[in-house]
């Protein structure tokens, strides 16, 4: 089994770092490749950003596509791309704020949401009502580290994230913790001691989600909403993103056995 992890931004020691905690999950067997786009946005702090992260993203799911990945994790809490991804791909994408919120609400009776800057707050609000998991989010709290200071030497992000935990527990009545960045993802064994609740993140939780599916050999929908990208040409410097006869930009599909045919 193949997994394409994508990191959405440009910085590669973050992508590094999450493909370091999604081996570190995965089965025997399951092959992580963790990448990053070649254009986009070094962080994704904002609408804005999560907008110019796409392109890069969606091409990254068009190659992989040719390459026979079996599933894509896109490996940003705001999920950018996320049902652009599926129209692409056969197999499994899983978006990590919808793997990490379902699985926080299997865990506990609610969860908060510790994230990073304030101004994503309600990015992560927006998913929570588009996932149904509105009524399990007691609250998203925000630490207003920036993304790019989540590994800096020195940064004090750890400490600001464990005390925002701590008043998620007490303030919101949460009796779970889902990280709101997957730049967050190394940190997670080290806020869940500190806080003694679970604490997800969800770039392990995608995997793993990711690699049930294709092991029951389920992918994603090609009628309806998620069939493929109707082929037209595209204009200007998104001439090289047209869909082509089969849906996907840049190249044919591979075959690949998934039960829905």
């Amino acid at each position: 089994m193949r997994i394409k992890l994508i990191n959405p931004n440009t910085t590669q020691r973050m992508t590094d770092a999450m493909g370091r905690c999604a081996r570190d999950v995965a089965a025997a067997g399951t092959e992580v490749v963790a990448v990053s786009p070649t254009m986009g946005p070094p962080s994704i702090e904002g609408y804005y950003d999560e907008a110019m992260a796409t392109p890069g993203l969606l091409a990254e799911v068009a190659a992989g596509e040719r390459e026979g990945f079996d599933a894509y994790v896109i490996a940003c809490f705001g999920d950018p791309g996320l049902y652009a991804a599926r129209e692409l791909a056969r197999g499994p994408v899983i978006g990590i704020a919808e793997a990490a919120m379902h699985a926080a609400s299997v865990l506990a009776p609610g969860f908060s949401v510790v994230t990073t800057l304030a101004r994503t707050r309600s990015m992560a609000w927006h998913l929570a009502e588009r996932y149904g998991m509105r009524r399990f989010c007691r609250n998203v709290r925000a630490t207003d580290v920036a993304v790019l200071d989540l590994d800096r030497p020195g940064s004090a992000a750890r400490e600001l994230i464990v005390d925002e935990c701590h008043r998620a527990l007490d303030e919101d009545g949460a009796e779970a913790i889902v990280l709101g960045c997957a730049g967050m993802a190394e940190l997670c064994a080290y806020v869940e001691d500190a806080v003694g609740v679970p604490v997800v993140e969800g770039v392990t939780a995608a995997v793993k989600w990711a690699e049930a599916l294709v092991t029951l050999r389920l992918g994603t929908a090609k009628r309806g909403d998620f069939a493929r990208p109707l082929p037209k040409r595209y204009d200007g410097d998104f001439e090289r993103f047209s869909p082509g006869d089969d849906g996907v930009p840049d190249g044919e599909v591979p075959k690949t056995a998934y039960r829905f045919g």
